[in-house]
C-alpha cells in the first residue's frame, strides 16, 4: 500500500467551560484513526484548537474580573491536560485567537469579497439598553411565540421545535442584564452562500459525506440557500474585519479557518509545505469529524468559503452521534453530566476509550454509556480475555525458563489465522466501524484462551519431562497475546506501550506480515489493566451531581414564635407568585444585597434581596422561587424594588430561598 499523506481534525471545543464525556466520543474516534493510520506507516497529521471567540467568552471573562485572553489560556491548559490523559495524541494543538488565524482569516474574507461573495446591508437586531451591546440570539430569552413555552431562547424552541426571530419572542429579556431588549438598526456583513448552490449540489452528493447526511444537505438545498450573516458589532472578542473598523468576524467564520491556523503552526514548526495540504490542487488527503449539530456549518458553509477563497475542500466530513448516558441526555441533576477531569479522578481512561471504540460505528447514531455495560464489557473482553492471556501465560515462562521463549511456534496455522484477520480487521478500522473491528478481535481472544484451555498449561507444568511442552504452550499464548496487542494498540496505547514492554519489544508497527516471535527473552510481568470497581462508578456520579443547596448539619433549632392569628381574607390579600431568577449581580456599595431580575410570567421585575451572604450570584440564575408579587414598589438608594423574595433561616449564611417543586412555571399564583 503506498504511503498516504493525510491531514485530520476534530471540532474546535469552545474556551467557555470543561471537557466532559459527550466531547470525548469525537477524539477518542478521531484519535483511533489517526493512530491507527499511523500504525499503517502513512504520514498522518492530528491538528485541533481551542475555539476562542465570541459573546460567551468575553462576558464570562468580565464576570470573572480577567481578561478574554487570560481566560481562554487558562481553559487552553485545562483542555490539553484533559486531551492528554485520555491519550488523545493531537501533532499539534492549537488556539483560534493566534496570528496564523487572524492572518489566514482575513486573506479568506478578502477573497471571497473581492469575488462578489460578502455583501453588507442595515439590519434591525436586539439590543441590550444596560449593557450597551446587540445581543446574539442565544442572550435573548422569553416565551416561545408559537406554544407558549417558557425560557425559550431567541432563535428557536427546546419545547415544540418552532423556529423564529428574537423579536417575536414574548416578554422577551435579556439574559445578561435581564432588561427588555430594544430594536436598532447595524450594518452588518453577509456570505451569499446561494452563490455556490450549483457547487455545493455536486460536492454533497460525491461521496464526500456518510449517505444520511448527504441526503439532509439535499433537502436544506432543495430548500434554498440563506445568505449567511459573518459580523458582529463591537463589543466582541474576535478579529477586526479588514476596512470595516468596530465590525468584528461572527466566531463561526474564523472557527473553521482554525483547522488551517493549526496545520499552518504544524507546518511552520516541522518545516512541512502547507500548500501541499490546502491548495486546490492538493492530492492530500483531508478529513474532518464532527458532531451531528454542526453538519450544516462543516458540508455547507465550509466547503464554500473554501471553494469560493480558491482553496482545497475536505476529502470527506464523518459526523458522529451524541452521548446518552443510561439511556438519557447527560443529566446534572443525576450525576451524568460528568466532565473528563471528575472521570480521571476515579477511572482508567482507556476503559472509556475502549468502551466507546466497542460502541461507535460509521454512521451518526447516538451511542450510550450504560454503566453496568461498561463494567460488563471492559472487565470481561479486556481484563478477563486479553490481559488474562498474558497473565496466564507469563508466570511460567519467567519462573521455568527464565523469560525466554520457546525455539520453535508448534501452533504454525492457529499464528496465521491471527496475521491473516488483519486485512478484515484493517478495513473496518478504515471505514471508523470500530464496534466490529473490537468484535473481531474478541473472537480472537476467545480463540487464544480457548487454545490454553484446551493444553491446560497449570496442568502440563505438573508433569515431568514435559518441561518443553509446557515453554511451547505458554510462547504459543504469549505470541497470540501480542498480536491482539497489535489489533488493541490504536484504541488502548497505554495499555499496548506496557505489554510492549513486558514482551520486551520496540513499538509495534500493524502486524500486516508478523513472525512468531522466537528464542525471545521477556520480561516481568506486571498488571496490565485491573478490573472496573463499581464504587468508583458510583463516586462518578456522586461527584456529578449538581448540588444547588448543600444541606447543614442538624442543630439545636430555635424558630420564632408563631404569629397571631389571621382570616383568610387577610392572606388572600398576599399576590405569591412563582418567579424564575434571570439575572443575579452585586450592588456596588451594599454589604447585604443581592439585585434579582426575576421574571413572574408576564412581566420580569427588579428586586432588591437581602441575601448576599448565603448565595453567590451565579447560582441563583434559573433557579425558582416565590415572590411577593403585589408588595408595593420600595425606592432604594440603589434603585427600585418591584416585590419580595421569600426565605427561610435566622440570616447571615443560614438562610434559604425558597424553591418550587419541578413543574410550577414562572406566574403561576401560590393559594
Amino acid at each position: 500500500m503506498p504511503n498516504r499523506k493525510i491531514l485530520v481534525t476534530s471540532a474546535l471545543p469552545y474556551a467557555n467551560g470543561p471537557i466532559h464525556l459527550g466531547h470525548l466520543v469525537e477524539y477518542i474516534q478521531t484519535d483511533i484513526w489517526v493512530r491507527f493510520q499511523k500504525m499503517r506507516g502513512h504520514q498522518c497529521h492530528y491538528v485541533c484548537a481551542d475555539d476562542t471567540h465570541g459573546t460567551p467568552i468575553m462576558l464570562r471573562a468580565d464576570r470573572e474580573g480577567i481578561t478574554p485572553e487570560q481566560l481562554i489560556a487558562q481553559v487552553e491548559q485545562e483542555h490539553r491536560a484533559d486531551f492528554a490523559a485520555f491519550g488523545v495524541a493531537f501533532d499539534h494543538y492549537h488556539s483560534t485567537h493566534s496570528e496564523e488565524n487572524k492572518t489566514l482569516s482575513s486573506l479568506i474574507y478578502k477573497r471571497l469579497r473581492d469575488g462578489g461573495h460578502i455583501s453588507s446591508r442595515s439590519i434591525t437586531q436586539a439590543y441590550d439598553p444596560v449593557k450597551n451591546m446587540f445581543l446574539p440570539d442565544r442572550f435573548i430569552k422569553g416565551d416561545c411565540p408559537k406554544c407558549g413555552a417558557a425560557d425559550q431562547y431567541g432563535d428557536n424552541c427546546e419545547a415544540c421545535g418552532a423556529t423564529y426571530s428574537p423579536m417575536e419572542l414574548k416578554n422577551a429579556v435579556s439574559a445578561i442584564s435581564g432588561e427588555k431588549p430594544i430594536e436598532k438598526d447595524s450594518l452588518h456583513y453577509f456570505f451569499n452562500l446561494g452563490d455556490f448552490s450549483d457547487m455545493l449540489n455536486d460536492w454533497t452528493r460525491a461521496g464526500h459525506l456518510q449517505p444520511e447526511v448527504s441526503n439532509k444537505m439535499a433537502e436544506w438545498l432543495q430548500n434554498g440557500l440563506q445568505e449567511w450573516d459573518i459580523s458582529r458589532d463591537a463589543p466582541y472578542f474576535g478579529f477586526e474585519i479588514p476596512d470595516a473598523p468596530g465590525k468584528y468576524f461572527y466566531v463561526w467564520l474564523d472557527a473553521p479557518i482554525g483547522y488551517m491556523a493549526s496545520c499552518k503552526a504544524l507546518c511552520d514548526k516541522l518545516g512541512i509545505d502547507f500548500d501541499s495540504f490546502w491548495h486546490k490542487d492538493s492530492t492530500s488527503e483531508l478529513y474532518h469529524f464532527i458532531g451531528k449539530d454542526i453538519i450544516y456549518f462543516h458540508a455547507l458553509f465550509w466547503p464554500a468559503m473554501l471553494h469560493g477563497a480558491d482553496f482545497r475542500t475536505p476529502s470527506a466530513i464523518f459526523a458522529h452521534g451524541f452521548l446518552t448516558v443510561n439511556g438519557e441526555k447527560m443529566s446534572k441533576s443525576r450525576g451524568t453530566f460528568i466532565k473528563a477531569r471528575t472521570y480521571l479522578d476515579h477511572l482508567n481512561p482507556e476503559y472509556l476509550r475502549y468502551y466507546f471504540a466497542a460502541k461507535l460505528s460509521a454512521g451518526v447514531d447516538d451511542i450510550d454509556l450504560s454503566f453496568d455495560d461498561f463494567t460488563q464489557r471492559v472487565n470481561a473482553d479486556l481484563v478477563g480475555k486479553v490481559v488474562n492471556i498474558g497473565s496466564r501465560c507469563s508466570g511460567f515462562i519467567s519462573k521455568r525458563f527464565e523469560g525466554l521463549l520457546s525455539s520453535e511456534c508448534t501452533e504454525p496455522s492457529l499464528f496465521q489465522q491471527f496475521i491473516d484477520a488483519q486485512s478484515d480487521i484493517a478495513d473496518l478500522y478504515e471505514n471508523r466501524e470500530f464496534g466490529k473491528a473490537m468484535r473481531e478481535i474478541m473472537a480472537l481472544a476467545d480463540k487464544a484462551n480457548q487454545y490454553i484451555d484446551d493444553k491446560k498449561p497449570w496442568l502440563i507444568a505438573k508433569e515431568e519431562g514435559k518441561e518443553l511442552e509446557l515453554q511451547q504452550v505458554c510462547s504459543v499464548g504469549l505470541n497470540l497475546f501480542r498480536i491482539l496487542v497489535a489489533y488493541l494498540k490504536p484504541v488502548i496505547p497505554t495499555l499496548a506501550a506496557n505489554a510492549e514492554q513486558f514482551l520486551n519489544l520496540p513499538p509495534q508497527a500493524w502486524p500486516s506480515d508478523a513472525q512468531p516471535l522466537l528464542a525471545h527473552k521477556i520480561n516481568a510481568f506486571t498488571p496490565l489493566m485491573t478490573r472496573v470497581d463499581p464504587e468508583k462508578i458510583a463516586a462518578i456520579v456522586e461527584a456529578s451531581k449538581e448540588n444547588l443547596e448543600k444541606t447543614p448539619q442538624p442543630v439545636a433549632k430555635r424558630f420564632d414564635p408563631i404569629a397571631e392569628p389571621i382570616e383568610i381574607d387577610d392572606f388572600a390579600k398576599i399576590d405569591l407568585r412563582i418567579a424564575k431568577i434571570v439575572n443575579a449581580e452585586h450592588v456596588e456599595g451594599a454589604e447585604k444585597l443581592l439585585h434579582l431580575t426575576v421574571d413572574i410570567g408576564d412581566e420580569t421585575r427588579s428586586i432588591f434581596a437581602g441575601i448576599k451572604s448565603a448565595y453567590a450570584p451565579e447560582d441563583l440564575i434559573g433557579k425558582l422561587t416565590v415572590v411577593v408579587a403585589n408588595l408595593k414598589p420600595r425606592k432604594m438608594r440603589f434603585g427600585l424594588s418591584e416585590g419580595m423574595v421569600l426565605a427561610a433561616g435566622p440570616g447571615g449564611k443560614d438562610l434559604w430561598v425558597l424553591s418550587p417543586d419541578a413543574g410550577a412555571q414562572p406566574g403561576m399564583r401560590v393559594k
